[in-house]
This record gives C-alpha cells, sequence and structure tokens, in this order.
C-alpha cells in the first residue's frame, strides 16, 4: 500500500474501521460492515482492521486466535475486500494502538464510558468478570481511528454510541493539546439490522443463531426452514407485516428489488406463503455466499499469499502509526 502523497496523486479521505476475530462472520457481519466497506474502495483510502485487541475483553482460547484471525483476514479478501485496493492488517502487530489507547484514556471521561449501551449488555453476558478492558472498549475504538487520521468511519447504528464518544475524545484532545486528529464522521450503512435467526436477538455465535458465511448451501436451506417469520403468519391465507420480519430483512440484503416488493406485497396481502418467501431467499443467498465460500477455500489453500498480504498491511500501518505518535508525543511533551 503506497500513500498518496509520496505519489503526487490527489490526495484521498482516509476510512478507518475494524472487524473482530470472533471465528466464523455470518451474513449479520457481512450486510452490516463488510459490503458496505466494499463500496467505498474505489472513493477513500481504506483501512481495514482485525482487532483482536478488542477481541481479548472476553473469555476465549488463546490457542484458537491466531487461526481466527488469520480466517478473520481471508473471509474479508473472499467477501471483496481487494488487498490491491485496501490495507488490511492486524491491530496487536501495531503496538502503537495501545499507547495512543492510554494517552486517550486521560481525555476520556468515566460518566460517559460508564453510559455505554454495549457495555452494560456484554456485563450482563459476562457476569461471572467484567473485565476494565470491557468498560474501556470504547476508548481503544477512538485510538484505532485517530492514529491513522481517519476523516471518516463506516458505522451500523450499534456503533454510533462509540463513534460519538470518539468524536467527544477528539475534541478534548486537540482543545487541550493542539489541533492533531481530523473529527471523524460516520458514514451510515442504509441495510436494516438483521436479527439472528430467531429473531429475538443480535445474530451471534455464540447464540448459534447464525448463517455463516462458509455454510454450503445444503447447510443454508435448512437454517432457513427453521428460521422464525412474521408470527403474525400462523396459516398460509393470513395476512403479514413485512418490515416486522427478519426474513423479509434478509431479503432486502440479499435480493434484488423486484423480488423484495415481490415478498413485501405477498406478505402484506398472504398472495404468498412464508415457505415461498424462504425458498425466494434461499435461492439468492447461496448464489452470494457460495462464490465467498469458493474464494475463501482458494486462499486457505495459498498461506504464504495471506502471509504477505498481512505482512504488507502490517508495514504501511506501522509507519502511519508511527508519524501520528510522534506528532502526539511531541505535543504532549512526552519525547
Amino acid at each position: 500500500m503506497t500513500d498518496s502523497a509520496d505519489t503526487g496523486e490527489k490526495k484521498k479521505e482516509r476510512v478507518f474501521s475494524g472487524i473482530q476475530p470472533t471465528g466464523t462472520l455470518h451474513i449479520g457481519n457481512y450486510l452490516g460492515a463488510i459490503q458496505n466497506w466494499v463500496t467505498l474502495l474505489d472513493e477513500y483510502e481504506c483501512i481495514f482492521c482485525i482487532v483482536d485487541y478488542h477481541a481479548i475483553t472476553v473469555p476465549y482460547e488463546p490457542d484458537e486466535m491466531q487461526e481466527r484471525v488469520r480466517q478473520a483476514v481471508m473471509l474479508n479478501m473472499a467477501a471483496g475486500l481487494d488487498p490491491e485496493r485496501c490495507t488490511l492488517f492486524v491491530q496487536s502487530h501495531v503496538p502503537q494502538h495501545t499507547e495512543l489507547c492510554w494517552i486517550l484514556t486521560t481525555c476520556a471521561a468515566w460518566g460517559h464510558l460508564n453510559r455505554m449501551t454495549q457495555f452494560k449488555e456484554k456485563s450482563e453476558q459476562h457476569k461471572e468478570f467484567v473485565s476494565a478492558g470491557l468498560f474501556a472498549y470504547p476508548v481503544l475504538m477512538a485510538a484505532d481511528i485517530l492514529l491513522y487520521k481517519a476523516s471518516q468511519v463506516p458505522v451500523g447504528e450499534d456503533q454510533t454510541q462509540h463513534l460519538e464518544f470518539s468524536r467527544e475524545v477528539c475534541r478534548r484532545f486537540n482543545a487541550r493539546f493542539g489541533d492533531t486528529f481530523p473529527e471523524p464522521e460516520p458514514i451510515y450503512s442504509d441495510v436494516p439490522r438483521l436479527m439472528g435467526l430467531e429473531s429475538k436477538n443480535k445474530m451471534s455465535k455464540s447464540l448459534n443463531n447464525y448463517i455463516s458465511l462458509l455454510d454450503d448451501p445444503d447447510t443454508i436451506k435448512e437454517k432457513l426452514k427453521r428460521a422464525a417469520h412474521d408470527p403474525a403468519r400462523v396459516r398460509r391465507d393470513d395476512p403479514g407485516t413485512p418490515e416486522i420480519c427478519n426474513i423479509f430483512t434478509m431479503h432486502q440484503g440479499f435480493s434484488s428489488p423486484e423480488e423484495i416488493e415481490w415478498a413485501a406485497e405477498g406478505c402484506r396481502t398472504a398472495g404468498i406463503g412464508c415457505i415461498d418467501c424462504k425458498k425466494c431467499l434461499t435461492k439468492n443467498m447461496i448464489a452470494t455466499l457460495e462464490p465467498i465460500r469458493q474464494r475463501y477455500q482458494e486462499l486457505e489453500a495459498n498461506p504464504d499469499k495471506v502471509n504477505d498480504i498481512i505482512r504488507q498491511g502490517d508495514k504501511f500501518c506501522s509507519e502511519q502509526a508511527e508519524k501520528t505518535m510522534a506528532e502526539v508525543r511531541r505535543r504532549m511533551g512526552l519525547r
């Protein structure tokens, strides 16, 4: 990856975003994040990070972490993140992330952190031990973004609060130590929030309510057969409300505009049954995901190529991060 400032090209605005190495990525990750990232590749200078430091804020198996990181890199590439058009790297390979995180804790208000909705939700999920790292998660997210002076951050609705926190920390640092960081602006996805297959919780591997990007066609068919639909449609001739049906939300991510309209009208008028609706969705989901699964298998068979891409991303981001930290240290009187 080459810095556009070194080539004389007109400098593009920089986008930064990250995704946790949680194991197999699912269609919620794809529709809510990766699909949106792919649309940004030509308009922006894009940096995408596998945020393994974020992943250690909750219990995990250390022996599995490296494989999870590699899998996340390969899945993002298979889903459309072309390393010729963006930078992919691993968070823990660039130690400046944690250095800036500690510095930004001095600009972070405890009260603001204490109001974070995701902290409260995850604290409920991990009652046996709530780490300080989980509490400070948004500070590390702010460091991830500001370290590369990203001006744009693609976010879903569940990350809006964290991004606003990053903006506040940015303003506080700049006011105290001088204008250092651009205030990051959100790029919102227009994809509706996708729930799990039971339609009660957010799609999650830990809740086993997901469809993986690596599921084969037969597995996708079986999972969608069992997936919850509009509860008002008990019988075939019961009209429904597509806006509250998670199956219809999936259509919006995988089906054509004509098919989406067909599903919406058919649901409202009971012109089609839920089985018909699911069959159409299954066909379209398989058509989208099967090429991703095949590209992933090709990457899996070529580990040297994957390693080279990670090394190139790490090198570029390490250089960018150290430029930022040299400025930060100087402004703070640390070195």
